[in-house]
């Protein structure tokens, strides 16, 4: 809608002076730009069935309660974003502008994530540190103050505290369950519901577990018990996990649910990958002293289709799977669960990945472009986020992890390393056998073309930042090429694994090193975009960029995000 038509509407807000104590009032301007409405083109809508005779009456008892308890990652999500997102959300209900709120829902706040975070809603950047940290505190303040009050610095880099002012101008680590009790309170007792219901015992102890750390902050027990449910017909994620809306430092996690429904036919085929995981951790194109040969390697598998997100994986780009949980010590002790979301994947792949890749990919490599390989190449991303440094000692004899070492350049160098790592690790079981030959050429043509797809979601954003990192990386190789006259890609293939292999080793020593300073001169370097490629990227009218799930069970529990 035109900008003329929107008006200007200030919202008076309550919001605590930079010196922290007294309130002040701000006014916060909500102004729509012109194409608020036409950016949500980009997304290609998509109906996210149930299948209710799968789950069955009982479960379906429990599922209403996840579903509610869900629908509280939601919220919480939204004030994680910005510490004005509930008044602009409820601002945007009042004016009664469907494709406002719907924009606002989409991105979980007023900036466009699929272009680089752009003001949309209203002026103001985003915040870096997001609603985690003070707006006016720097990195420098925060170091400052952990180095000044040792004593503070487990809780300032907690993964579950908010950074606060105190009245005398100090900073304090609030707990989650502190500083969002009301919230976390009911979500606790929904899922304590939830797994009174539940007709698997060890997916019902994941609940009573889960419930009881929205309330202590202490989510191992929780984490191991996850990693334990076995034999469910409902896979249940709920809690918070990912440091990506964390630009500042990486370090504090966002609230977000999965709810699917696991089809154990499909996940037992991929049963035999999980020999390979101590050998794939062996096989690393790096020196023996950074490989992570203690950490565990259960490596459960499970594929199922979503029925309902929540939270951070709802922001924006749609996740297709994920390796969870990120704790270090559960990950030594049992290694991570990966967890495809087939019928996301096939919507992306369906409606995305092959046009581009008619636009892009030479005819006479079209052929390469197959969704088992994109499937696989996903499988072996996930897995590949569980091998490789975890813990590690740095230079000055210090213990710590790699993320804490890493800080917000973790989440893009991370996801490089998962996306890299997967298709070195790809190579090997071709050479294994258990994948076919003809897969080596299939995967090196799907990864390019997957690139086309996921840059898109723009360089700012950690998966962005990481396919493009790594595709100049591996054209400035020789693995990918241009035909100047028609604009067509394509891969050499007598090229692509040494380069493969090349960037694996230097992602991968980045992080065992600790290199904070290297991973940002890296970053620098390969993650940029060039004004050609942009213009090609631009080029795509048409395709949208990612899918906006419709999810069938708003409708049967109700709840619709308005």
């Amino acid at each position: 809608m035109a900008r003329g038509l929107l008006m200007f509407v200030g919202i008076t807000l309550l919001a605590f002076a930079a010196g922290g104590g007294c309130a002040k009032k701000e006014k916060i301007m909500i102004e729509p730009a012109a194409d608020a409405g036409k950016r949500l083109e980009a997304y290609a809508t998509y109906d996210i069935e149930v299948p209710w005779q799968i789950i069955g009456e009982q479960n379906k008892a429990a599922l209403q309660k996840l579903y509610e308890a869900s629908r509280i990652m939601d919220e919480l999500f939204v004030r994680q974003v910005w510490a004005h997102n509930v008044e602009l959300r409820d601002e945007l209900g009042r004016r009664g502008n469907p494709e406002l709120s719907r924009f606002f829902w989409r991105n979980f706040g007023p900036w466009d994530r699929l272009a680089d975070n752009a003001p949309v809603l209203v002026k103001d950047a985003k915040p870096a540190g997001a609603n985690f940290y003070p707006p006016d505190m720097t990195k420098e303040e925060f170091e400052n103050w952990v180095k000044n009050h040792p004593q503070d610095k487990t809780a300032f880099e907690s993964n579950f505290t908010v950074i606060k002012r105190t009245k005398d101008k100090g900073l304090e680590a609030v707990p989650y369950s502190k500083e969002y009790n009301e919230l976390l309170t009911e979500a606790a007792r929904l899922l304590d519901e939830a797994a009174a219901l539940a007709d698997n015992e060890s997916l019902a102890n994941f609940l009573r577990l889960r419930a009881k750390a929205l309330l202590s902050d202490d989510y191992f027990e929780s984490d191991m018990a996850w990693m334990d449910v076995k034999d469910n017909v409902l896979d249940v994620t709920i809690g918070p996990y990912e440091v990506y809306e964390d630009n500042l430092f990486n370090y504090k996690a966002s609230f977000e649910a999965f709810l699917c429904v696991r089809d154990p036919e499909e996940t037992k085929k991929l049963d035999g990958l999980m020999a390979y995981g101590a050998k794939m951790e062996a096989n690393l194109p790096i020196p023996e002293q950074y490989k992570n040969t203690t950490r565990g390697m259960e490596s459960p598998l499970s594929v199922g289709d979503e029925i309902f997100s929540a939270g951070d994986t709802k922001a924006g780009v749609q996740t297709i799977a994920f390796n969870l949980p990120n704790d270090e010590r559960v990950r030594e002790a049992k290694g991570s669960k990966k967890v495809m979301l087939r019928n996301i994947c096939k919507a992306k792949f369906e409606k995305i990945l092959v046009p581009i890749a008619r636009q892009t990919i030479a005819p006479e490599m079209l052929g390469y472009v197959t969704f088992d390989t994109y499937f696989n190449e996903i499988l072996l991303h996930e897995i590949s986020h569980g091998l490789g440094p975890g813990t590690i000692k740095l230079p000055d004899g210090s213990t710590t992890t790699v993320n804490k070492a890493l800080r917000e350049t973790y989440s893009g160098i991370e996801e490089a390393k998962a996306d890299i790592v997967g298709e070195y690790n790809f190579y090997y079981l071709v050479k294994e056998g258990y994948f076919p030959e003809v897969l080596a050429k299939e995967t090196a043509v799907t990864y390019l073309a997957g690139f086309f797809r996921a840059v898109r979601f723009g360089v700012g954003e950690a998966h962005g930042k990481a396919v493009m990192a790594i595709f100049n990386y591996l054209r400035e190789r020789g693995a990918y090429f241009k035909d100047p006259a028609t604009g067509m890609w394509s891969v050499d293939f007598t090229k692509t694994q040494d380069a493969v292999k090349a960037c694996a080793s230097e992602i991968l020593t980045l992080e065992a090193r600790g290199d904070y300073e290297g991973a940002k001169a890296f970053m620098e370097k390969y993650a940029r975009m060039d004004p050609e490629l942009q213009a090609q990227l631009d080029g795509f009218k048409g395709i949208p960029v990612d899918i906006e799930p419709r999810f069938a069970i708003e409708g049967a529990f109700g709840g619709t995000l308005k």
